[in-house]
């Protein structure tokens, strides 16, 4: 079926071979979509910064909405479904691409605390896609970890333990949901009481959603005398205007990108287009293989772990790129949070390096454990 009028965030990639064969594509920068430009619009795919709901599609042609994220919030799932508008997201799609920051974020920790990314124990917020990836890269690498998930928990899902344990570990990787109210909520759920909590020996790391942390406190606690834990946040309450002396205070601040690899993007776009065609009763199946370019490669295979993990992703770069917006004034603050975003560099997944085996064994062995594509 051909003919249809898409309208689509212009940080989507991919849509002519994706979508080109059904219909009209115009794109805009999402946090500017309004409700006027949807005047004659059948389709809309969006990712996280534009709230769809209401307010956005009353009175629009709009029949089928698709979000190119793994999470819906954003999205006013029940009022869609009342109105029979058709929906869908792409849960997974970038979920290698966090468990390569987190892994990168953690092997700069390392480095930094004078210790091995192997080191300690981990506690994973969320047992979600994301989650269960980097729960399982890190048991692969023989790291302790101790996962919290109350819905899940609550479902017969067995070996998760509660938030406090999570939090009493050596580092603390945030990936639950944004949910607010219900018997599980989750925004702030590190709230100031337990931010407070939190040692200076520890690592904290946020890349799911930002109000999930309670930004002020965190702040309060970077500012004691101990300088709190080391903290890396890659999403913020109030996007696209992180607050400049948070983002000043964490060691690692970056501009909601963790997931941002090529293959992320392009794997929401696929998994958007295979939605729409079972909506249309089309055969038709745009293949990832058929977009993603030839496997990254580095030069030099360096000595360890943590080196190897840097060499391929270092989140000192867009820390470095955020922190040089942080001066200007507020409303091209929040332009360049979202310039940045929209302009961001290829970043490949580690599944897409292939590295040639080096010659110590425990080091091609920990290779493949944190997602590399060994040849040998």
């Amino acid at each position: 079926m051909s003919g249809l009028r898409i309208l689509a965030d212009e940080n989507i990639p991919a849509l002519p071979a994706c979508f080109g064969g059904s219909g009209e594509i115009r794109t805009l920068p999402g946090r500017s979509i309004r409700q006027a430009d949807l005047q004659d619009v059948d389709v809309l795919l969006v990712r996280s910064v534009t709230r769809v709901d209401a307010v956005l599609l009353e009175g629009t042609p709009v029949r089928w909405v698709g979000t190119a994220t793994i999470g819906t919030d954003h999205l006013d799932t029940h009022w869609l479904e009342q109105q029979g508008i058709a929906w869908a997201s792409a849960p997974g799609c970038n979920a290698e691409a966090v468990a390569d920051y987190v892994l990168a974020v953690l092997a700069l920790a390392a480095v930094e605390q004078g210790k091995a990314l192997t080191d300690g124990t981990v506690g994973i917020v969320g047992f979600g896609n994301v989650g269960s990836r980097v729960h399982r890269r890190l048991q692969a690498l023989g790291i302790e970890t101790r996962v919290t998930d109350p819905p899940l928990a609550r479902s017969g899902v067995t070996g998760l333990v509660g938030l406090d344990e999570v939090l009493a570990c050596d580092r603390i990787a945030l990936h639950a949901p944004l949910v607010r109210g219900g018997c599980w909520p989750t925004e702030h759920l590190l709230d100031a009481g337990r931010i407070q909590a939190l040692r200076p020996d520890q690592v904290l790391i946020s890349a799911g959603r930002g109000a999930v942390v309670d930004n002020a406190a965190l702040r309060e606690r970077l500012e004691a005398a101990d300088g709190g834990p080391w903290t890396a946040l890659d999403v913020w309450e109030g996007e696209p205007l992180v607050d400049p002396q948070l983002a000043r205070m964490v060691r690692i601040a970056t501009p909601h990108i963790a997931g941002y690899s090529l293959e992320g993007k392009l794997r929401g776009t696929v998994m958007l287009a295979l939605a729409l065609n079972r909506w249309l009763s089309v055969e038709s199946e745009p293949a990832l293989e058929a977009l993603v370019p030839e496997p990254a490669t580095l030069d030099a295979l360096p000595a360890t772990l943590e080196e190897v993990l840097l060499a391929t992703y270092d989140p000192r770069r867009d820390a470095h790129q955020l922190r040089a917006t942080l001066d200007r004034s507020r409303s091209s603050r929040a332009s360049a949070f979202d310039r940045l975003r929209r302009d961001y560099p290829v970043r490949r997944e580690l599944g897409f390096h292939h590295l040639s085996a080096g010659s110590d064994p425990v080091l091609n062995r920990q290779l493949e454990a944190a997602g590399f594509t060994l040849i040998y």
